[in-house]
């Protein structure tokens, strides 16, 4: 009994002794900081607000933007045909075959009520029949309105019997890398797939001279092609087209044209059938050519003017080779992808203020965008550029295309530096024009040029 007695006074006062000990230095212990004057100390970490709503997964809310983007995103079904050889003849000679139909797939974005839907050109292409099938299942074919390969965008249409649901272009300038977006389309033809990142980076070039994307990590995969970028308020801020991958499935980017570019396209194309290009007028090098590692222009942030063409923009505003152009209107120029993306916006005609550094100072000069004034020609592969005022007083002519370069074929002729005026007994005004008769050429047929040279006398080549 006193065994027990003796316990419990043990436990009771071990008991007391933990309780005052928590109280103590446990309950009221509360962290100081000490220093010394008289303002109260701040401990900055970073620059960025406070408020951490709308920043973390947890406070992202896609649900409005998801339902709002889905039934605006189609699956686009493309049936092209190929031939095939049915014999060894075939195969050998070429002749006969027969014809295979081949399935495509992709996705569209709705952009008016009326049926019009932005997708890819290489979703479209070689069509022989287009079918686009709605978030609610029904299917209707589709015609081919136009399209630009160069960006990567085409435009299509519906007649459907009533109103469609439709999204709105969106100002992809104002998109934020770290930005949340989602990827609305069809990947291996599961429908009305939504999948969610970030922008990773914005003016990304690929290879091409036009392409200026928008990178992200939502996961797009083959038949998200055509397919809506939007932000968490629902706006088309791009339209997904390509992946960068080793397997050809998704592994970690994507990449979207900007819905200013994709807008662009398509009112050129509903305005004037194709797209209007306002061009700058300059040349830059390659940042990993050896002459701009030579000269350290690869270490040079903006685009360094390495030539001007003449008679464009840039050579009326007297830009100067060595000028290095770091911003057009409000857009940063860091790259050439920065500069092309904003000018595939603007149209031939459009003033754009740009701002360049020449000798260490800072200039802002407005200039003039045109047309394209040079290109190569389909089938002969001659390289033209549109007559200049010098050149139309030296040739003593306003119409015609001067020829600037000669392939190896044809070097024997002199060409270069002549004005071709006629092919098959149609005038031509510019290489636009000179571009069209020179497609119409077939390869078995005869051509027939006029051209004038400098001291005037015009000379006729039959070409087969």
């Amino acid at each position: 009994m006193k065994r027990i007695a003796s316990l419990l006074m043990v436990a009771i006062f071990g008991g007391a002794i933990t309780l005052g000990g928590y109280m103590l230095f446990i309950e009221n212990s509360k962290p100081v900081f000490t220093y010394t004057g008289n303002d109260v100390p701040i401990f900055q970490t970073s620059n960025t607000s406070n408020t951490i709503s709308g920043y973390g997964v947890d406070e992202a809310d896609f649900t409005l933007a998801a339902e709002k983007t889905v039934n605006a995103v189609v699956h686009v079904k493309n049936m092209t045909l190929s031939s095939k050889p049915s014999s060894i003849l075939d195969f050998f000679y070429g002749s006969g075959g027969r014809q295979v139909p081949q399935i495509g797939t992709g996705s569209g974005v709705i952009i008016s009520p009326d049926g019009y839907i932005v997708t890819n050109n290489h979703v479209i292409a070689k069509a022989s029949e287009l079918k686009v099938t709605l978030n609610n299942n029904k299917t209707y074919d589709a015609e081919l309105i136009g399209s630009d390969p160069n960006t990567d965008i085409a435009l299509i249409k519906i007649d459907a019997d009533r109103s469609l649901p439709y999204l709105a272009f969106g100002d992809s300038d104002n998109t934020r890398i770290g930005e949340w977006v989602l990827a609305v389309g069809n990947p291996f033809n599961l429908t009305s797939t939504v999948t969610a990142g970030i922008v990773s980076a914005k003016a990304r070039a690929l290879g091409g001279v036009d392409q200026s994307f928008i990178q992200t990590d939502a996961a797009v995969n083959p038949g998200n092609s055509g397919g809506a970028l939007v932000n968490t308020s629902g706006d088309l801020i791009g339209i997904n087209t390509a992946i960068t991958s080793q397997t050809g499935s998704y592994v970690g980017y994507s990449f979207a044209v900007p819905s200013n570019i994709a807008k662009k396209v398509v009112e050129d194309i509903l305005e004037f059938g194709n797209v209007q290009k306002g061009l700058l007028g300059i040349t830059a090098p390659g940042l990993r050519t050896p002459y701009a590692i030579e000269n350290g222009i690869n270490e040079i942030e903006g685009v360094y003017v390495d030539g001007i063409e003449e008679g464009s923009g840039a050579d009326d505003a007297q830009l100067m080779r060595g000028d290095i152009i770091k911003q057009v209107d409000e857009i940063r120029v860091r790259k050439f992808a920065d500069l092309t993306g904003y000018l595939s916006t603007k149209r031939p005609g459009d003033i754009v203020q740009v701002t360049i550094e020449r000798d260490g100072d800072a200039l802002e000069v407005p200039i003039t965008l045109k047309k394209l004034q040079s290109l190569e020609l389909p089938g002969m592969g001659l390289e033209v550029k549109n007559l200049s005022e010098k050149d139309k007083k030296l040739y003593k002519s306003e119409k015609g295309v001067k020829v600037t370069g000669v392939p190896e074929t044809y070097r024997e002729y002199d060409l270069e530096g002549k004005v071709i005026l006629e092919v098959n007994g149609e005038t031509i005004d510019d290489i636009q024009e000179a571009r069209f008769l020179f497609g119409r050429i077939t390869r078995n047929s005869k051509t027939l040029f006029t051209i004038i040279n400098k001291d005037g006398e015009r000379i006729r080549y039959i070409f087969q």
